[in-house]
């Protein structure tokens, strides 16, 4: 008798025990954080390292010195991702990355550096794009002490200057925007578009494009103003290829700063999915003062909004014959980085990536020439009559030509050094067939 009961004690206690360690090695897998990938991206001014990590993770972050490394410890965490597909360029401070166990839970990552640099981490929270990150930038100690105020413009009659535009291509790094049924990012597009509008701007007399962004790597919102006006922009040109709720929005708009609400209810979805960025592509929000202070402007000028609707009207009524409106008018919306108070700034939303026949156009080149084209001449149309003081363009004086008998466009075109297409463009003229005594307006720029 008492044999049976010792049996079925025993019974009864191992399957306490093995409920028990069943029990223990869960609760132990499920405090584990888990690194479930890797991603490296190099700006002009730091390398950043991304962590996708299963849950929120407690690190401490040290460098040493002899040879220089930075050490991240991670506690209760194992990596399941690999290193190897990191791809460590000549560019990057980069010699290598190694981790190791720490403490049996814990885990260590080495990262050997060419050079010192200026560390900080921070960890972001999940989003619809990602789960939970950790974030490291590398500054090189000279960018990170560099003096970011704006430059004070001068003017000077004897040494006029170039206008200067300031394009920013939205998105990167991290942050892929809004991606189309067939896959297309639209960081990537507005990039490419970015740098084909820059280059026909530098191809223009008195004119110059800065990038704000010209590989694929995130600029935070309030940075993206910053570097415009360190360049000294005259002008702020933010590029765009949204989404939609409904693949059935079609269309390109340009959109100037409103401080009293979106124009329409498209207009507020797309500037809170911009303003999101900084939550996608990864801005500390250790800064977040900081950031506010910048972008979230007391009093914006009112001559600033003028000129930038001014510029708006120009650039929307040059893409409508490139591509069907949203709008037929400029839109107006919260956006972070129109609110710059000294510098004239439009958004141009070019089509929506949403809409798969737009989607086709925006991956096409030639397309994206015709776009690059359009916004062209609509900044130009907005120079002619706003070139600011003491540049090129405001001595450029506007000429004009009455046809005589006998004018041939190739003439004119011929007497005054400009392209018969510029005529054309300047004058809306269907064809080239004149008109004795009208008055042609001869393109500056």
């Amino acid at each position: 008798m008492q044999s049976i009961y010792t049996k079925k004690t025993m019974f009864t206690l191992r399957l306490l025990l093995g409920i028990l360690f069943l029990f223990v090695v869960a609760s132990s897998s499920y405090a584990t954080t888990f690194i479930e990938g890797v991603r490296m991206w190099q700006a002009p001014d730091n390398t950043r390292l991304v962590f996708d990590l299963s849950k929120r993770v407690t690190h401490d972050l040290f460098t040493m010195k002899s040879p220089n490394r930075i050490v991240i410890d991670l506690k209760d965490t194992n990596l399941i991702a690999s290193l190897t597909g990191l791809k460590l360029k000549s560019d990057t401070v980069l010699r290598g990355v190694r981790t190791a166990k720490r403490n049996k839970n814990d885990l260590r990552i080495v990262l050997d550096l060419k050079k010192a640099v200026q560390p900080k981490s921070f960890v972001l929270l999940p989003n619809k794009d990602y789960g939970h990150r950790l974030v490291l930038d590398l500054f090189s100690k000279k960018s990170k002490h560099k003096s970011h105020k704006a430059k004070v413009k001068r003017y000077s009659p004897n040494k006029p200057r170039d206008v200067i535009i300031a394009i920013d291509a939205g998105h990167g790094g991290d942050d892929p925007g809004a991606i189309g049924y067939r896959g297309t990012k639209e960081k990537k597009i507005v990039l490419q578009v970015a740098k084909k509008l820059a280059r026909k701007i530098n191809r223009q007399k008195g004119m110059k494009a800065v990038l704000i962004r010209k590989g694929d790597y995130y600029v935070g919102l309030g940075k993206r103003v910053e570097l415009a006006r360190q360049d000294q922009a005259d002008l702020f040109i933010s590029l765009h290829a949204d989404a939609f709720r409904t693949k059935k929005a079609k269309g390109s708009s340009v959109y100037v700063l409103s401080d009293n609400g979106a124009s329409s209810e498209a207009a507020g979805w797309l500037a809170n999915k911009e303003n999101n960025s900084d939550l996608i592509g990864g801005v500390s929000l250790g800064d977040k003062d900081d950031l506010l202070k910048l972008v979230l402007v007391d009093m914006v000028k009112n001559s600033t909004l003028e000129d930038s609707h001014r510029v708006a009207k120009q650039v929307l009524r040059k893409l409508k014959g490139v591509n069907s409106l949203h709008k037929r008018h400029v839109e107006k919306a919260g956006f972070r980085v129109l609110k710059a108070p000294d510098m004239p700034s439009i958004l141009i939303e070019m089509a929506f990536i949403s809409n798969p026949k737009e989607e086709s156009r925006l991956r096409s080149g030639r397309y994206q020439t015709k776009i690059s084209k359009a916004i062209l001449r609509g900044v130009q149309s907005y120079f002619k009559s706003n070139a600011p003081p003491g540049t090129k363009l405001a001595l450029m004086k506007a000429k004009e030509h009455k046809i005589s008998s006998g004018d041939t466009l190739s003439h004119i075109a011929k007497k005054y050094q400009v392209s018969i297409k510029g005529i054309r463009l300047a004058n809306n003229l269907p064809n080239d067939k004149l008109t004795v005594g009208k008055i042609l307006q001869i393109p500056v720029i």
